[in-house]
């Protein structure tokens, strides 16, 4: 039965409880440029609707309890684009801080940037630092912003990083180079969703995303909204992740599971 409800004077459809929940969610927010292409409007107004949305899924992936949420935002490989549009991208980011600081910092985000602030204007970097530090306490979601990133190049400065550090060759590990990735203290994302139909991580979370589960949609980042956001967590619901194990191994881990939370209860 869908339940109809009112929120700050707008109508929200009531949605069922989630069977599983993903802890870590990274999205490619892909296809702003089309969507305009689409409408017949410049690519900036791609661009501008986009972060409008971001606002938007913010708000659902706290009403449908992640804890952390990692978003393409700008690549190393995106430097290649016309410059205005590069500048216009800066521009969008440092307006975005400006006007949605406060209201996120009130909501209890804590923002993170992953990535690199080299090459990005003094005022901007800046401003990214700020926003970091002011909402560094806050706990009901972890929003990861990667901003000048590129997964290729995190596991070049985190080898870098090893070297510089005298480690061993042979005392490196999973674990070491794990230690050294701008995650480090955060789970692995479970999902990783990406719009506009490409099927590919585009050098996204490359390390991070090794066994993460993929969603693809047609709809262009603009029109992927909350209900969209749900459709994919539904979906992830309905996998089993396996991490190399059998399903014989995989039913009695999720029974052993059910059964100590039973207990719990």
């Amino acid at each position: 039965m869908t339940i109809i409800t009112r929120q700050n004077g707008r109508e929200v459809r009531v949605l069922p409880p989630l069977a599983r929940t993903p802890e870590h969610v990274a999205i490619i927010m892909d296809g702003n440029g089309r969507w305009a292409r689409a409408r017949a409007l410049p690519r900036s107004a791609g661009h501008r609707q986009g972060t409008d949305n971001l606002r938007r899924i913010i708000r659902a992936a706290v009403e449908f309890g992640l804890r952390i949420m990692t978003i393409y935002a700008f690549s190393t490989e995106n430097w290649s684009r016309p410059r205005r549009e590069v500048l216009l991208l800066m521009r969008i980011l440092e307006m975005v801080i400006d006007r949605e600081l406060q209201e996120l910092h009130d909501e209890g985000v804590q923002i993170r940037h992953i990535g690199e602030l080299e090459g990005i204007s003094a005022r901007l970097a800046q401003k990214v630092m700020e926003a970091c530090e002011y909402t560094r306490h806050n706990q009901r979601l972890i929003l990861n912003v990667a901003f000048n990133y590129g997964g290729r190049d995190e596991i070049v400065r985190a080898v870098q990083n090893i070297v510089r550090a005298g480690i061993a060759a042979d005392d490196i590990t999973e674990s070491t180079i794990n230690s050294y990735m701008y995650t480090s203290d955060l789970p692995d994302p479970d999902l990783i969703i990406r719009t506009s139909g490409e099927s590919r991580l585009s050098n996204f979370l490359i390390w991070q995303g090794a066994y993460s589960e993929i969603y693809t949609t047609e709809t262009y980042w603009p029109d992927f909204g909350r209900e969209a956001l749900y459709e994919a967590l539904v979906e992830y619901g309905s996998r089993r992740r396996r991490f190399g194990k059998t399903d014989d191994q995989i039913k009695a881990e999720y029974a052993q599971r059910d059964h100590l939370r039973e207990r719990a209860i």
